[in-house]
């Protein structure tokens, strides 16, 4: 603001001092042009009143002046050589300090008759007026910017300390939400639609992703530390009832190899988890004829039935891909029912997988969250595993930008893997 208002009063004041300098300059014009006149016919020079004038020869010494003397010259010897060729403007004294005597000059060449010694005429005005005007205009440009720059600051002030006050509130809430105050959302205006209340509407969703983020882990770390503790409390289990009391080396053997085969229990859940928790995506050049795999994997089950169609190759990591259908293939065979049938083959762009059985199909409320870590059907409790299957495979699928979809209608279960398909 203050750029501006300086740059409009620059403006004005040289507006201003142009205007006055153009009256001076043509008043002193037309002087000279008089006096050249006279000069060149012989006369004495005849000047308007507050002009004045000097008449130099060629060595700058003044002829005649006005005021009667000879004094001297009001140029500098340098503007003279000059005036002898071309007229010349030059001012006596400057705007600032104050001082009596500022004159403006215009000097011209002279054509004198003969015998005259004449050179150069020298008219002069005074510039008091001019310069009380111009310092009268800076002073009120001065005070009148100070004012506008004061009262645009306050305004300014104002409006973007009330343009800020949503952006402090959120703050404020957001450092109650940090204080680990649960629950809370920006106060957000419902019938605004602004920078401000869009930024609202953004923190909200983060916070509620973040708070969704928050609870699933929680949920994970409970139901993991409920699973692990099973095969945990067995091996202490059989260490004390080991160290009961004195034991043969058959007995010994044998609680080892129970201890053993739950730590690989154990082994396989931390696996497990970890292929749920860290999936990375495939490597640029990664393909897998999913229609190979399946011919592959199918052989180590029984009754599974292939139909296998043309295209299904996928943009894939070939192991984890294996990991997939082995994890189907073992859900189809422990809760389902034969026959099994694993349907591969390209739909558009995407190459696809289909294992369907013949079982009694899940629960349609439970096929939401099947795919959720440590979730079991009801029907399922009485079976081997820990409910991470499906969420393995899910894991599996996103971190290769596909789509996993399950359909259950009473008739059997169908898990389909869609996955982008090599070209």
């Amino acid at each position: 603001m203050l750029i501006v208002l300086a740059g409009a009063g620059a403006f004005v004041y040289l507006r201003v001092r142009y205007a006055l300098d153009l009256r001076l300059n043509e008043d002193l014009t037309a002087q000279a042009t008089l006096i050249t006149q006279e000069v060149g016919a012989g006369h004495a020079p005849a000047i308007a009143p507050g002009i004045e004038y000097q008449i130099l020869d060629a060595a700058d010494h003044v002829l005649v002046a006005s005021t009667g003397g000879t004094g001297a010259p009001l140029l500098t010897a340098r503007q003279l050589a000059t005036a002898r060729h071309r007229p010349v403007r030059a001012d006596l004294g400057d705007l600032f300090p104050i001082r009596p005597g500022t004159l403006r000059l215009y000097a011209v060449p002279l054509t004198p008759p003969a015998g005259s010694q004449a050179s150069v005429a020298v008219v002069a005005t005074r510039r008091d007026q001019r310069d009380e005007a111009l310092r009268e205009l800076i002073g009120q440009l001065v005070l009148a910017n100070l004012a506008a720059l004061a009262v645009a600051s306050l305004v300014g002030f104002r409006l973007t300390r009330a343009a800020l006050a949503p952006v402090e509130r959120y703050r404020a809430e957001a450092t109650r939400i940090a204080a680990d105050a649960t629950g809370l959302r920006l106060d957000v205006p419902a019938h605004r639609d602004d920078e401000l209340t869009r930024l609202g509407h953004t923190l909200n969703d983060m916070l509620a992703a973040l708070e969704a983020a928050l609870e699933r882990e929680r949920r994970f770390v409970h139901d993991a530390s409920h699973e692990l503790r099973t095969p945990l409390t067995l091996i202490s289990t059989e260490i004390e009832l080991a160290l009961r009391r004195e034991r043969s080396n058959a007995e010994l053997e044998a609680t080892l190899r129970n201890v053993a085969a739950d730590a690989d229990r154990l082994r396989q859940l931390a696996d497990t988890l970890l292929t749920v928790g860290v999936q990375a995506p495939p490597a640029a050049g990664d393909t897998t004829d999913l229609a190979g795999l399946a011919a592959e994997i199918s052989e180590r089950y029984s009754g599974v039935r292939l139909e296998q169609r043309e295209g299904a190759v996928a943009h894939a990591d070939p192991s984890r891909m294996r990991q997939v259908l082995t994890n189907l293939l073992d859900n189809a065979s422990r809760h389902g029912e034969p026959p099994i049938t694993v349907t591969t083959g390209r739909d558009g762009v995407a190459a696809y997988m289909r294992v369907h059985d013949a079982g009694a199909g899940m629960d349609p409320a439970f096929l939401a969250r099947a795919t959720a870590r440590f979730t079991r059907a009801d029907t399922a409790r009485s079976t081997p595993g820990a409910g991470l299957g499906l969420s393995v495979v899910d894991a599996i699928v996103t971190a290769h930008d596909g789509e996993l979809r399950l359909h259950s209608n009473g008739d059997g279960t169908t898990v389909t893997v869609l996955l982008p398909a090599a070209d």
